[in-house]
């Protein structure tokens, strides 16, 4: 439960550990995250950490963006152990002024602040102060340490000290990672992202090579030396080839690791503290997808759904265990994440709490099972396929069911390579899917497909397949399909029609459209076979801003039920479609604007609102003492689609629509 505290200047946020208001900065925007992985990832007391803390340097004096003390010290200079800087991305750690440089000198100051970090967000340089024979050196290690402080940790984490990522700390890690690449080896965007995806499969691959001590680390000193990088890409190359012995599918069986060692090296430190099979899934999954997007986005209308537009239609479809979903325009597999995501929620849930070693096994036996049972996904783009196989890994390991082809293709035009993978996927002879009609195997399907006048389908054995493919006519029954085949048709026309052959009678379908489908007079027959065909069960108007700042078409998400053959013979026999009630809601809010900037809710007067938990928890202190730390006030993303999707389920029981 919350509460509304006060309400929030523009530009300004609430300190996550002082709770003092700010200017909203990119800066601070860094720091922010900084501090939320202070607590929630490394275990530190907000007790312990200082912000703009002020220190003594020579006959001036500064202040250092967050100090960090030993637990139940005294917040003195001298009692400083890590010190961190946090910087706009566009300030380059060799900055003369804000660079890491000025981080040294702020060290050098704190006689006993051991341990420094620098960062803007997309680099990140780590130095340990250490005195040999009197002299000051500065080791660079990967990480600064956690609350414990131990070292060994930092260098080489074992597998239950392993970090869940929080906020947008996974994301920062990728993105340097991936600069770094691009940097350092000279590679171009799209080639760094697929090294970097080799290195994030070895990372799982290990994490689940249970019970073997964990492999995926470089420590500083390994980093430090050119025989040491040499042993780490030597470490890192054992551990691809059993990766590409088990994902024939996603890699050559050739294919190897091409970074230069330092480069492998740096990656694999920054990426060794976080376990990427525990971080809760929303974390992971914005992390991953803009990294996708930033790099393999094309030019075939690939405009990816926002996360909480996913969401919200992944809701509506109230999976059940069990049931097949596929996504015929995957991308980079956002939908299939949070179907799979829910589906395992709800098995764990039943399982309960308490469970032994031997449950915990068997529940994630059956997690497998699942996602090679009931989650699918095609994509014409085989670098979103691979994209989409890593994400579906990262959540929980259903990357066979992921095949490339196009999906408007008639069965008959199926290559064997996919036809076999396809039936294999779905337990029928190859033999069996002759045309479309032998599609129908699926209970809900979730997707965005391409959409846009610049892509048009010309092919005239894909049009001719599709009732929407040819041209209709006005008809004293309304419309009717003639013979003649469409010169060309957009897209997403043509995926409502095989969206609804993929289903079974009775399934149903959450897809996004562009409004002109829904409203445009030209368009009125794909309404008509629309109505014919599914039953409308809802219609969600999404905000302009939707798929800002990239495409600014209005779009709606259309949830539609398959009508059985039954149901589709007695409108016919009676010369009228049945009424029914259809759900509309209009989403006013989608939590950012035109620039990709989040939108936070706000009060009468126009000022963003503060809200914080009513629960809090409680530390403690280094002599064993109690306190008790009230839970960090917040903004409130002004977001409407959790509450269209509650509305949504809500209404579906009063309706009983049968799933």
């Amino acid at each position: 439960m919350t509460k509304v505290l006060e309400a929030l200047p523009d530009g300004k946020i609430c300190d996550y550990i002082d709770g003092k208001i700010r200017n909203d900065t990119p800066e601070e925007y860094v720091r922010q995250n900084i501090e939320r992985r202070l607590v929630l990832e490394l275990g530190f007391s907000s007790d312990q950490i200082a912000v703009e803390f002020q220190i003594q340097m020579g006959v001036k004096k500064t202040r250092v963006d967050l100090a960090i003390f030993p637990e139940g010290k005294d917040h003195l200079q001298d009692n400083i152990w890590i010190i961190i800087e946090c910087k706009r991305d566009t300030i380059p750690p060799s900055s003369q002024k804000d660079g890491a440089a000025q981080l040294k000198s702020y060290m050098t100051a704190c006689p006993n602040a051991q341990w420094g970090m620098w960062t803007n967000g997309k680099h990140k340089a780590v130095y340990r102060k250490v005195q040999i024979d009197g002299a000051t050196e500065w080791e660079e290690p990967n990480d600064i340490p956690a609350k414990n402080g131990d070292p060994e940790e930092v260098d080489r984490p074992k597998r239950d000290e392993l970090k869940h990522a929080s906020d947008d700390n996974m994301l920062f890690s990728f993105r340097i990672c991936h600069d770094h690449i691009y940097v350092t080896d000279g590679m171009q965007k799209q080639p760094a992202f697929f090294e970097l995806l080799k290195v994030i499969f070895c990372k799982i691959w290990d994490e689940r090579n249970i019970p073997e001590p964990l492999e995926f680390f470089a420590t500083a000193k390994e980093k430090a030396s050119s025989d040491g990088q040499l042993t780490v890409k030597n470490r890192l190359g054992k551990i691809f080839k059993k990766v590409r012995e088990q994902y024939l599918a996603i890699f050559d069986a050739n294919d190897e690791i091409k970074l230069q060692p330092r480069s492998l090296a740096y990656v694999v430190g920054e990426l060794q503290r976080y376990s990427f099979l525990d971080t809760d899934i929303d974390v992971k999954g914005k992390a991953y997808e803009e990294l996708v997007g930033a790099n393999l986005r094309g030019d075939r209308g690939e405009f990816f759904t926002p996360r909480n537009v996913q969401t919200m239609a992944i809701r509506m479809l109230d999976l059940k265990r069990g049931e097949r979903i596929l996504d015929p325009s995957c991308g980079t597999g956002g939908f299939l994440v949070i179907a799979m995501a829910q589906m395992i929620n709800q098995l764990r849930t039943e399982a309960g709490r308490g469970r032994s070693e031997a449950q915990r096994l068997a529940i994630q036996e059956r997690v497998k099972r699942l996602a090679g049972d009931c989650f699918f996904g095609i994509d014409i783009n085989p670098d979103l396929v691979k994209a989409t196989k890593m994400n579906m890994v990262m959540n929980n390991d259903g990357a066979g069911n992921i095949l490339r082809q196009d999906s408007l293709l008639h069965p008959h035009a199926w290559e064997s390579d996919f036809r076999d993978a396809f039936a294999a996927s779905v337990k029928v002879k190859p033999n069996q899917i002759r045309g479309p009609k032998d599609l129908a195997l699926f209970d809900a399907i979730a997707t965005n497909p391409p959409f846009g006048s610049k892509l048009p389908i010309k092919d005239r054995e894909i049009l001719s397949q599709f009732k929407l493919g040819h041209v209709w006519r006005k008809s004293s029954k309304g419309w009717e399909p003639t013979e003649q085949v469409q010169n060309s048709q957009p897209p997403e026309i043509l995926f409502i029609e095989r969206c609804w052959q993929f289903l079974k009678p009775g399934g149903r379908m959450a897809i996004v459209l562009p409004d002109a489908i829904l409203g445009a007079p030209g368009l009125a027959y794909v309404r008509h076979w629309m109505l014919t065909h599914c039953r409308i069960v809802g219609s969600i108007d999404l905000h302009p801003d939707t798929f800002q700042p990239r495409n600014g078409t209005q779009t709606s998400v259309l949830i539609l039920q398959r009508k059985t053959e039954e149901e589709m013979t007695k409108e016919a026999l009676q010369g009228s479609l049945s009424d029914y009630e259809i759900f509309m809601a209009e989403i006013k809010a989608i939590g950012h604007d035109k620039r990709n900037n989040k939108v936070f809710k706000r009060d009468e007067d126009g000022q963003e609102i503060l809200i914080s938990p009513k629960i809090s928890h409680m530390e403690h202190t280094a002599n064993g003492k109690g306190t008790v730390r009230h839970a960090p006030r917040l903004k409130v993303l002004d977001d409407d689609t959790p509450e269209v999707a509650a509305e949504f389920l809500t209404w579906k029981i009063e309706k009983v629509l049968g799933w």
